[in-house]
Parts: structure tokens; C-alpha cells; sequence
């Protein structure tokens, strides 16, 4: 990186000092601060709707905003005979829709499972960092309640927030007996990492593709199951039964370029989150199908959402190469002491604050002059990933995130040497569909589990917690689900036609996948990168199916 040289000299003179001398954490001023300056959520890039439960009462991104007003796809003449009959429909082919069809097993119910991708393709295979469960001895579920609840800014929905403290330690044994390879120690204990906002070591990891391990025994215990899979399957709306209880789903075959209406007596949401509206323009760490689909299907059946003014902008997306834009950089590898510099050497900021207070002072920075500017005009700030083997010994880094060495020696650049280049990515979605302890909406017959739900992480979630969401949440909306089943009801398309009488947008939602106008500069960028690497495949250059005709 010739054109950064004078910026990484100053890195390497600086090293011998920070190692002695890192940054302190930021007080609750200076947090405070930075937030309502400098982070995302705070710039007024959102406004109220004028439709559904939620209508002049809360803000929504303006991208949001526009999905929840507009019109559904499905033609007002569609016939509403069923042409599959379940006990259980799951929305959703991520951890928490697997999670959930794994705990339906054996019980007796048919349960079908529809994705739009293929099973597995999700969010939970791009989070790398671990999932949290208090299993040290210093280490109590009463203690991650804390981290959380103070990680959250105190707005965590508190039912929910113990039942997943109190659930990690089960959960953990749950996925190993599944065949999950979490990493041990020599004397063969689970090796324990620290994350941002923890109080002690509670993080577990599967090197830096701990939501891929998950997500390979899941899927693989899902296909011996009975599940039913219908993959390629999008969900286009919700059935009632006239009497507001949800009664099924209208699915979109896209390999059949067909729909599909299911009759059940219980619907699951899992479709996850909504990263790739790509808000303020902000690059993307989420999977290609995260498109907020289940957020406007539960709205339209009057289900109020929460929080969705808060969205987590992960601290360490890749800036450059920009073929890389918005993948995560794992917040492990600060964990193990990779520190955060700007372009004078500097380290403004300890690494480990929480994730919306480091996503913003890194911000701050770069608009104050003081971030590193890349060949295209992007900005962003160091991260010093050669300091992790000056403290933990030659060959850390390499053994311990050998997905980080792969996915950047593609392009020349070995992390082991060189500092990486980062700045926030936009990566969790915060706030979702209102549940209470069960998972049950406040709509009949639909029951929501995972990302796609708002309470649980309150206003920022910490780092583990999400992959610990859709298991713990997903196996338990299975369960009650389970215990309070409808009687199979009419398909009706009733609240759809309500909510039509005021909908104010002509556009269609959900969009199933990201507009082509929001991928442009990245796939510029792209085509700008990739001739200095070696035919890179469709998972690196983060290549994307085109949208279906069907979403108009």
C-alpha cells in the first residue's frame, strides 16, 4: 500500500509506546458525546410512518420507513386455496428457523420450513466472532445479565434478557452435542475470549467462523430431520383468518416463478434482519437475503415493532480493498490486541468500548481530518493486527483467524505485517417485531424468534450475544408454539386489504433482495479490485443474484 506509506510509518514508530500505554476506555460523558455527534442512529435520518400499529408514534429509517408504507406484490386477485396443508410453517432458513424446526422434531407435527435461499444462506454464517454463555468459574448468568443490560443502554426487555443469560450454558452443550467444534484448551476446557462491554472472559469461538460451524451442524441436523425444506421459497404475505389470527403464508417459488399458498396452524418468523436497505448508504456486513422482509409482513398483520431506530453499525468493517467494503473484521481480533489508530499513529480510542461508542469515535475521526484515505476517496482508521503476535507470541494471528489471513492475502496484503483498514459497517439490526418471554407476537398464530425481533438487545447489542439469540429463541418459539396451537383457520387475506385502504407509497415490499442501485459502487469497486487476485469466487467478491421479476 504504497500510497499509504507515510500513515503506516507513523503506525510502526508508534507501536513500542501504545504497547505500554493503550488508550483508557471512554467515560460516560465522552460516550455520550461521541454517540450523539458522531453515530448513525443519532443524525436525524428518520421519520414516523403514516400506517399500521406503529403509525406516528416512532421513528424508522427513512429506507425502512418507505418499506413499511408500500403496497404488498401479491396480485388483489389471488386465490387463497391452499396447495400445502402443515402444523408449523418457519419463515426463515438461518439459525433461528433451523433451531426452531431442530426442537419440532419428534413431536409429532409436520413442520415446513420455506427460504428464499438455499438453507443455511443467512447472517448466522457471516458472524465470526463467537457467542457468549457464562461457563468460567468467575462467571455467572446473573453477570452477563449485566454486561447486557448495561451494553444496552438499560432499555433491554428484561424476561427476555435473562432467559437468554440463564439459557447459554445449556445451549453450549445443546450445540456441542450436535457436533459444533467450539475451540478448547489444551486440557480440553472451552477457550474463553473476551468481547466488548464483558466483565470477564465469556466468549467462545470456532477460530473466526464460529456462525459457519453453527450453521454446518444445524443445517446438516436439519436435512436428517422430517423438516420439510422448501428452499427458494420467499414469503410474499401472511394469511388470516379474518379474525386477525394468522392462519399461513403465500410463498413466491422462484425456481418455478410460481405462488404457493400453506395453511398452518402456528407461522414462525425467522427471516432475520434488514442490513442490506443499506441505510445512509452504508456499506454491509449482512447476507444478501437480509432485506427486513419479516419486519413489513409482521406490520401489515398489526404487529408493533420496537427499537428500529437503533441499528448496530459494526466498529470493524473492511474499508479497503474496497472489493471487501463492509465485510466484518471479527471484534475477537481486538479482543486479542489488535488496537484502533488513525493516520498519525494515534490510538484515540480503546478497542474494547462498547461497539455504537468505538463505530462512532472512528467516524469522528475520519471527519476530522485525522482517518486515512484509500485510492478511491473512502476513509477509514488502522487497525493494528501486527500487534497481536508482538504481545501473544509469533503465529497468533495466523493460527488463531485464518479466515482474516485468507480473505485479505487474495489481495496482497498479509495482517500478520500490515495493519487493515477499517471503518463501520452496518450489521445488526437492533429493534425488530415486539414478543413477550414465549416469542408470541401480538397477533395470533405468528410467532417471531431472532433477528428479526426488538427488545432483547435493547439499544446495542454485544458481541456473542446475537448466535446465542437464534438458538436460545428459536428452539423456544418452537416450543410454545408447540403448546398453544391454533386450530387450523380459513385463509383469508383480510388484513392485507385493510392495510391497503392506507397504504401511501406505490412501491412494492418486502424487495427480497437489495436493489441493484445500492450494490452499484461496490461492484464498481469490485471490478476495479479484482484484477490483482486470482479469479476470486461469488462468497469474496460478494457477487448477488439479481431480483426476481416477481418483486417488480
Amino acid at each position: 500500500m504504497e500510497w499509504a506509506k507515510e500513515s503506516l510509518e507513523k503506525v510502526e514508530r508508534s507501536r513500542e509506546t501504545r504497547l505500554h500505554q493503550p488508550a483508557p476506555l471512554p467515560n460516560e460523558k465522552e460516550s455520550e458525546n461521541i454517540l450523539k455527534n458522531f453515530h448513525p442512529d443519532y443524525l436525524g435520518k428518520e421519520r414516523t410512518v403514516g400506517v399500521g400499529p406503529n403509525a406516528g408514534d416512532q421513528k424508522f429509517p427513512l429506507e425502512l420507513a418507505d418499506l413499511l408504507e408500500a403496497d404488498s406484490p401479491l396480485p388483489a386477485s389471488h386465490s387463497t386455496e391452499p396447495d400445502i396443508e402443515t402444523d408449523v410453517l418457519i419463515i426463515g432458513g438461518g439459525g433461528a428457523g433451523a433451531a426452531a424446526a431442530l426442537s419440532l422434531e419428534g413431536l409429532g407435527l409436520k413442520t415446513h420450513l420455506a427460504t428464499k435461499l438455499r438453507l443455511g444462506d443467512s447472517n448466522t454464517v457471516m458472524a465470526e466472532g463467537g457467542i457468549q454463555a457464562a461457563l468460567a468459574e468467575n462467571d455467572t448468568p446473573r453477570k452477563h445479565f449485566a454486561d447486557a443490560l448495561v451494553g444496552g443502554h438499560g432499555e433491554n426487555k428484561t424476561d427476555l434478557l435473562r432467559i437468554l443469560c440463564e439459557s447459554g450454558p445449556e445451549v453450549i452443550q445443546w450445540l456441542s452435542k450436535l457436533g459444533c467444534l467450539f475451540d478448547r484448551n489444551s486440557d480440553g476446557t472451552f477457550r474463553l475470549r473476551g468481547g466488548g462491554g464483558t466483565s470477564v472472559p465469556r466468549v467462545l469461538a470456532c477460530r473466526d467462523y464460529t456462525g459457519l460451524e453453527i450453521m454446518r451442524v444445524l443445517k446438516d441436523a436439519v436435512r436428517l430431520s422430517s423438516t420439510n425444506i422448501l428452499e427458494e421459497h420467499a414469503a410474499v404475505e401472511l394469511f388470516d383468518d379474518g379474525n386477525s389470527t394468522v392462519t399461513g403464508a403465500v410463498l413466491y417459488d422462484r425456481k418455478k416463478g410460481s405462488l404457493v399458498n400453506v395453511s398452518a396452524r402456528a407461522v414462525i418468523l425467522a427471516t432475520g434482519g434488514s442490513g442490506q436497505l443499506r441505510l445512509q448508504d452504508f456499506p454491509t456486513s449482512n447476507h444478501v437475503g437480509a432485506t427486513g422482509d419479516g419486519l413489513v409482513l409482521a406490520y401489515r398483520q398489526g404487529c408493533r415493532l420496537k427499537f428500529l431506530d437503533s441499528y448496530q453499525y459494526h466498529p470493524s468493517g473492511a474499508c479497503y480493498p474496497e472489493a471487501l467494503a463492509g465485510q466484518l473484521v471479527t471484534e475477537a481480533i481486538r479482543s486479542v490486541g489488535a488496537q484502533v489508530v488513525n493516520a498519525e499513529g494515534v490510538h484515540f480510542i480503546n478497542e474494547m468500548a462498547y461497539r455504537d461508542v468505538l463505530a462512532g469515535a472512528i467516524i469522528k475521526e475520519t471527519r476530522e481530518g485525522r482517518g486515512v484515505t484509500t485510492p478511491n476517496g473512502k476513509m477509514g482508521v488502522w487497525l493494528d493486527t501486527p500487534m497481536i503476535d508482538m504481545q501473544k507470541g509469533e503465529g497468533t494471528l495466523a493460527k488463531q483467524f485464518p479466515g482474516l489471513i485468507h480473505r485479505f492475502e487474495r489481495y496482497r496484503i498479509d495482517p500478520v505485517k500490515t495493519p487493515i483498514l477499517i471503518y463501520p459497517t452496518l450489521h445488526y439490526q437492533n429493534g425488530g417485531v415486539s414478543v413477550d418471554a414465549q416469542c408470541r407476537t401480538e397477533v395470533n398464530g405468528l410467532w417471531a424468534c431472532g433477528e428479526v425481533t426488538g427488545g432483547l438487545h435493547g439499544k446495542n447489542r454485544l458481541m456473542g450475544n446475537s448466535l446465542l439469540d437464534i438458538l436460545v429463541f428459536g428452539r423456544r418459539a418452537a416450543q410454545s408454539a408447540k403448546d398453544h396451537l391454533p386450530e387450523r383457520g380459513p385463509l383469508t387475506l383480510t388484513n392485507l386489504n385493510q392495510f391497503r385502504k392506507n397504504q401511501l407509497k406505490p412501491k412494492y415490499s418486502p424487495v427480497f433482495f437489495p436493489e441493484a442501485s445500492k450494490m452499484k459502487l461496490e461492484l464498481g469497486a469490485l471490478e476495479s479490485e479484482v484484477k490483482i487476485t486470482e479469479s476470486p469466487s461469488s462468497e469474496q467478491t460478494g457477487s448477488f443474484e439479481p431480483p426476481d421479476p416477481f418483486a417488480r
